[in-house]
């Protein structure tokens, strides 16, 4: 069993959180990534929150806070999840709603009436999670770029 609430991004769990990056981004640069959770301790604009089972980290969600156009959005403050990663052994037992419920409060005290995310289309298992979760879609893009020399 893990713990029900989530703990907000500390000095001591950024290694834990670094951690569970890789595993989501397996191609992200670590030091930047440190780097941001180190800024992210203080700032207003976002913030992690993560799960723990005894000593071991194995949940996230990371949430900002976007100010430009948000895809559906109807205000110009919307929470946004950047990020949101549990490890398989804990998934389908609640964690997900738990920090989902966690990006809606840290909303909430920052002025945000609503939580927007993306996923790739294909990813179906995040497709059903996200509308499980309360949200509905609000568009499918198909982004394109070209080279130019």
């Amino acid at each position: 069993m893990f713990s029900r609430t989530p703990e907000p991004l500390s000095e001591q769990s950024i290694p834990h959180l670094l951690e569970l990056f890789v595993e989501l981004w397996p191609d992200c640069a670590p030091e930047e990534e440190r780097a941001a959770c180190y800024a992210m301790l203080s700032s207003e604009t976002e913030t992690c929150f993560l799960l723990k089972s005894e000593d071991i980290y194995f949940a996230f969600v990371h949430v900002s806070i976007r100010t430009d156009y948000v895809e559906g959005a109807e205000t110009d403050r919307v929470a946004y999840i950047e990020g949101l990663y549990i490890r398989e052994a804990f998934r389908k037992q609640g964690a997900g709603q738990l920090l989902i419920k966690a990006a809606e409060n840290w909303a909430r005290q920052h002025q945000c009436t609503e939580l927007a995310s993306d996923t790739e289309s294909t990813n179906t298992h995040a497709i059903a999670f996200h509308l499980k979760t309360g949200f509905t879609e609000a568009n499918r893009v198909v982004c394109f770029i070209k080279p130019i020399l």
